[in-house]
């Protein structure tokens, strides 16, 4: 399937999921200083960006050097996600359950890598470059656009968390590690699928 870059744009920004990430972001930013937030936001966007631009040239030719398929990415990226969804249903109050020490400010992991620049985004942006790489400059700006919005949503999040309150970005966040159980499962069986059916 072709895709235009407001199709790209739609697709990319499903992936990022910002919304998705907003109460794991809340969740791992409360220990950071207040004047600091929007600072490491902007920086853990823009690393997941570089990241996701650097996935998009040389993704190809990493899986090649190293022998790996799009399928075994596939299951790697369910994998991952499953982990992350199940320590955001059941992870305890005050819990570090993202491998932060209390106090840490987070530096790629796990909001550049791999919550906005996860295996399910690289995916994509690999697949839409190898593809149809005689659009490129139309994924760049797509992926730049997703990035930004992104970004946008993740500075805001003390905003809406003012707004909505503990209790009910809690109940989110464990909403959206059900959602993203789901997404995880269906991420492994698709890659299992196409290991052994070799359907698309």
């Amino acid at each position: 399937m072709d895709h235009s870059f407001l199709s790209a744009f739609i697709l990319l920004l499903l992936v990022l999921d910002p919304l998705g990430s907003l109460p794991i972001f809340v969740s791992i930013m409360r220990e950071v200083p207040k004047e600091r937030r929007a600072r490491v936001a902007g920086r853990e966007v823009g690393i997941a960006a570089i990241a996701l631009l650097a996935f998009m040239f040389f993704g190809d030719v990493f899986l090649q050097v190293m022998h790996l398929s799009e399928r075994s990415l596939e299951v790697a990226g369910g994998v991952i996600l499953l982990i992350i969804a199940i320590k955001m249903i059941f992870g305890a109050a005050g819990e570090s359950a993202y491998g932060l020490e209390p106090g840490k400010e987070p530096f790629i992991f796990p909001l550049a890598v791999p919550l906005l620049a996860g295996p399910s985004a690289m995916a994509t942006v690999l697949l839409l470059a190898s593809r149809q790489p005689d659009r490129i400059w139309d994924w760049i700006g797509a992926l730049c656009a997703a990035m930004w919005v992104s970004g946008l949503t993740l500075l805001m999040a003390d905003r809406i968390r003012r707004l909505l309150g503990d209790s009910v970005i809690s109940a989110i966040e464990k909403l959206m590690g059900l959602v993203l159980t789901a997404i995880a499962v269906e991420m492994v069986l698709a890659g299992l699928k196409r290991y052994f059916v070799g359907g698309l």
